[in-house]
C-alpha cells in the first residue's frame, strides 16, 4: 500500500526453452504480463533492476508495468527462481483492475513475547499466510500478531485477526493461526497429555 512504482520492460519475439536460455545467457529474465482481459503478453528485463523491483514491491504492491511505453497495472504474482544458482529464470506479472477485488495471500509476522511463554509455555504457530480479499490498492504487505498479551491456552483465529479497512480475511473453515500452549516438561502438560 506504498507509493506505485513504475517498471520499464520490452516485448519478448522469441519463444521456447532456446529463445529463453538464450536471454538468461544475455543476462535478462522472460516473463509474461497476464492482462485482466486475457491477452498474454511475453515481455524480458534486466535481472538486476527485476531484483529490486521486488525488494521494494514484493507481491503485494500494485506497480505500474510499462512495457513498450504502454501502462499496465500489475502485481508481481510469481518469481521462478534457478533450483541452484543464485538467479531469477522467469517472472508472472498478473494484470488488475482497480475497482475490482482479488484474493491473495500475505504473510503473518508475529511480534512481542508473550505472558505464556514467560511462564513456561510456548508459542505454536500453524499459518505463516493467510488468503485475503481486497482492492489491488488496499493489500497490506502483512497483517502483524501482537502476541504479548496471550497466555496459556489462548489461540487465534483467522476469523479474530484484525485486518485494515477494506481487506478481510477469505477461508472456508475458521482455522487456528496461532495458539501458546503449555510446555512440553510442565506437569499441566503431562497431565493434558494422559487426559
Amino acid at each position: 500500500m506504498s507509493e506505485k512504482i513504475t517498471f520499464s520492460v520490452s516485448k519478448r519475439e522469441g519463444l521456447g526453452k532456446g529463445a529463453n536460455r538464450q536471454l538468461r545467457v544475455a543476462g535478462k529474465v522472460p516473463g509474461i504480463f497476464y492482462s485482466t482481459t486475457g491477452e498474454n503478453i511475453p515481455v524480458q528485463m534486466d535481472e538486476m533492476p527485476l531484483v529490486k523491483l521486488y525488494e521494494n514491491a514484493g507481491l503485494t504492491n500494485v506497480i505500474a508495468l510499462d512495457i513498450d511505453g504502454e501502462v499496465k497495472e500489475c502485481l508481481i504474482w510469481k518469481l521462478e527462481r534457478h533450483p541452484f544458482k543464485n538467479r531469477l529464470q522467469h517472472v508472472d506479472f498478473y494484470g488488475v483492475d482497480a475497482e475490482k477485488e482479488l484474493r491473495i495471500k500475505i504473510p503473518v509476522r508475529v511480534t512481542g513475547t508473550s505472558k505464556g511463554v514467560k511462564l513456561g509455555g510456548r508459542l505454536e504457530e500453524y499459518r505463516q499466510v493467510i488468503t485475503v480479499s481486497a482492492k489491488p490498492t488496499d493489500i497490506p504487505n502483512e497483517v502483524v500478531v501482537d502476541v504479548t498479551d496471550y497466555d496459556i491456552h489462548t489461540s487465534l483465529k483467522i476469523s479474530e485477526i484484525e485486518l485494515p479497512e477494506n481487506v478481510s480475511a477469505y477461508y472456508d473453515d475458521d482455522f487456528k493461526v496461532l495458539a501458546v500452549v503449555p510446555g512440553r516438561g510442565s506437569a499441566k502438560a503431562a497431565a493434558e497429555d494422559e487426559e
